[in-house]
């Protein structure tokens, strides 16, 4: 691993105390303050971290010198010390690395979930069904509120299509790598034969664009409005309620027909049309930085099978990072998922700092 230089350290941590002083006068300009607050509330774990490493190499010193000098015992007694200290620097060091490692500046981000049944009619509708569930329930646990944008039910449960705003601490950073084709193996509750299938559904996890993120020109959208379809109540089929906004650049269509309101409904839709074109932008930006390289734990294309969930065997597997965990009922009730995507933040992060290495 690199080691972060002592001249870089004392950087950091000089740099920490010069905000702490400003903000500390009380006579900065609001906006001056806002984005003073805001860099030191992003350097101060990272001077944590360099201020333990610093102490720990301190430490190291003076113990490296006792093991030279005194009697036999102090020797003795440096010498297990120093031990104990080599490992908590090197983990010192590597949270210290971690730390400085750049920032997706989505990570923070509210997401937009996206989950699409595939191939598999039914089947595949069911199981769309138990991934908005799952990630639903994942959601709980950490604190975070999922709203629905959209939904297109199927006949026999489960969804064709659902859209959600998922908002909470940390949430992109923890859905990001769950975009992708996700497959499932099970005996459908219609198959009389026992037999085994395998379908399938997508899902497009998009970090939630705001204004200042993505800024959409008017004469670049079509918006077309037409009525409602399906179920709704008495409302359906009386108003131009439903919405349909065309980005006439990209040629990215979003519809958004679930809100009585056709104001609420060009809401919901631009709130997917931003956060989509806000993706594509993050991929293209992605895509030229990394080249030909590609992280061990995908692009996060929607096109990737990235794992599978075998019933039989009560397991689930990710494909990417090889991991299977044998806890299918607990993913799939939602808590078990964060054993997986502690998993891909892990493999991601040794990825990014092997590059550095690099």
């Amino acid at each position: 691993m690199t080691s972060i230089s002592a001249e870089r350290i004392a950087a950091i941590e000089a740099r920490r105390d010069e905000l702490q002083a400003m903000l500390a006068t009380g006579d900065l300009p609001s906006d001056r303050f806002v984005a003073v607050s805001k860099e030191y509330a992003e350097i101060e774990p990272v001077a944590g971290a360099a201020g333990e490493v610093r102490r720990l190499r301190a430490e190291a010193d003076s113990l490296q010198h006792m093991t030279q000098d005194g009697d036999a015992e102090l020797r003795q007694m440096a010498s297990e010390e120093l031990f104990e200290n080599q490992a908590r620097l090197e983990q010192a060091q590597r949270e210290l690395a971690l730390a400085l490692l750049p920032r997706d500046a989505a990570d923070a981000k509210p997401a937009v979930l996206e989950i699409r049944a595939g191939t598999g009619g039914d089947e595949a509708a069911l199981f769309a069904g138990d991934l908005f569930r799952m990630y639903s329930r994942y959601a709980e646990t950490r604190g975070w509120k999922v709203e629905l944008i959209s939904a297109s039910a199927a006949d026999v449960g489960g969804y064709k299509e659902v859209i959600a705003s998922v908002n909470g601490q940390g949430v992109f950073a923890h859905l990001k790598f769950e975009s992708g084709v996700h497959r499932v193996q099970r005996v459908p509750v219609t198959e009389s034969g026992g037999r085994i299938h395998t379908s399938a559904a997508t899902v497009a996890v998009l970090p939630e664009a705001e204004d200042v993120d993505v800024h959409i020109e008017d004469k670049d959208l079509r918006i077309d409005v037409y009525r409602s379809s399906g179920a709704g109540g008495q409302h359906v089929n009386t108003t131009d309620s439903a919405v349909r906004i065309t980005h006439l650049p990209t040629g990215l269509v979003v519809t958004q027909q679930d809100e009585k309101s056709q104001h609420k409904n060009k809401a919901a839709a631009m709130k997917v049309l931003r956060a989509r074109l806000y993706e594509q932008e993050r991929s293209r930006i992605a895509g030229e930085q990394a080249g030909a390289r590609k992280s061990m734990v995908g692009s996060g294309d929607r096109s990737e099978r990235i794992r599978t969930y075998n019933f039989p065997q009560g397991r689930v597997t990710d494909h990417r990072i090889n991991l299977t965990l044998h806890r299918l009922p607990e993913i799939l009730e939602g808590p078990g998922l964060e054993e997986l995507v502690a998993a891909l933040i892990a493999e991601d992060q040794a990825e990014r700092l092997a590059n550095l290495d690099g």
